[in-house]
């Protein structure tokens, strides 16, 4: 079988030639310049299989690409750039990596956990432009930690939290045990969540699932933390709360829309902190994600 590799920009080249080994199958790399999908056809004619960074992949032009039967998207969200459904229908299968970033992701979710309670970025701007503006910064230890949703990045975020002293409280879909985590009902976990930290898959049945209802629901002065995905939350909902006072904090990794698009709200809030969807972004996590998307592509071409 035949692979290309459309999208290995921004140093992902470097992390392949790091992990490829010597009986992986022959992928073609190009690394120099996004892909736009009018180029796609040109691109992956002749291959059976690709592995798919961050590339949109537009149902009418994979309809185009007749002799691929396999995308192997490096990470979990598909569906953000594929109509996976429709490709499958077409007899093209999409494969997804779970699990390459989970320590990463909780790191980034606990440091931004962090930087909200001691408002770390609000002081920065501010010694940037030349005050010296000192906040009052609300102490973890002690508190209770909310994990809506509980996978492996909630597991490794409860270990951290736990070995600060705070508090672990969490709420699955399906029941769950862990050991320091206690397990409750949605609105008990609301009420009683200080830091707020969301960690579900957005879904038809996730999307909002914070809403206004939600984030009144919650104590007052609590920070809200979202390295998951920006659907999940109602934004006006949070914009407002944010603008009440009622929550003290948002840190947010993950929006509706990314890039941010001018005049979002949130940039102008001086109680958000925003990082670019860079949760997963550690060369560790590069390695396994990019060494497991070979593992497939090997198992596929022994297949």
């Amino acid at each position: 079988m035949k692979g290309v590799y459309p999208d290995a920009s921004d140093g992902l080249a470097d992390i392949y030639r790091r992990v490829v080994l010597p009986h992986d199958p022959v992928i073609t790399l190009h690394e120099h310049k996004l892909i736009s999908a009018a180029e796609l056809p040109d691109i992956l004619a002749g291959h059976d299989f690709m592995l798919n960074d961050h590339t949109f992949l537009p149902t009418e032009t994979m309809a185009r690409c007749e002799r691929l039967r396999h995308v192997i998207f490096l990470g979990t969200g598909a569906r953000s750039y594929m109509d996976v459904e429709a490709l499958e229908g077409m007899g093209v299968s999409v494969h997804t990596i779970k699990g390459y970033g989970d320590r990463a992701v909780a790191e980034h979710a606990f440091a931004l956990m962090g930087a909200a309670a001691r408002d770390i970025a609000a002081m920065d701007r501010a010694i940037r432009a030349g005050g010296w503006a000192r906040s009052e910064g609300m102490e973890l230890g002690g508190k209770t930690l909310g994990l809506l949703g509980f996978g492996g990045i909630a597991a490794h975020m409860a270990r951290l939290a736990s070995g600060m002293g705070m508090r672990v409280l969490a709420w699955n879909r399906t029941p769950r045990t862990a050991p320091g985590v206690t397990f409750v009902d949605l609105p008990e976990l609301l009420a009683e969540s200080q830091v707020l930290s969301l960690h579900l898959l957005l879904t038809d049945e996730t999307r909002h699932i914070v809403d206004a209802a939600a984030l009144a629901a919650l104590r007052p002065g609590a920070i809200l933390v979202n390295t998951a995905r920006g659907g999940l939350v109602d934004q006006a909902a949070l914009v407002a709360a944010l603008h009440s006072g009622h929550l003290r904090h948002a840190a947010l990794d993950v929006f509706d829309q990314e890039p941010l698009p001018p005049g979002n709200p949130f940039a102008a809030l001086p109680n958000v902190t925003l990082t670019a969807h860079s949760g997963f972004n550690t060369p560790e996590a590069a390695e396994t994600l990019i060494r497991r998307g070979l593992d497939i592509a090997k198992g596929l071409s022994e297949g």
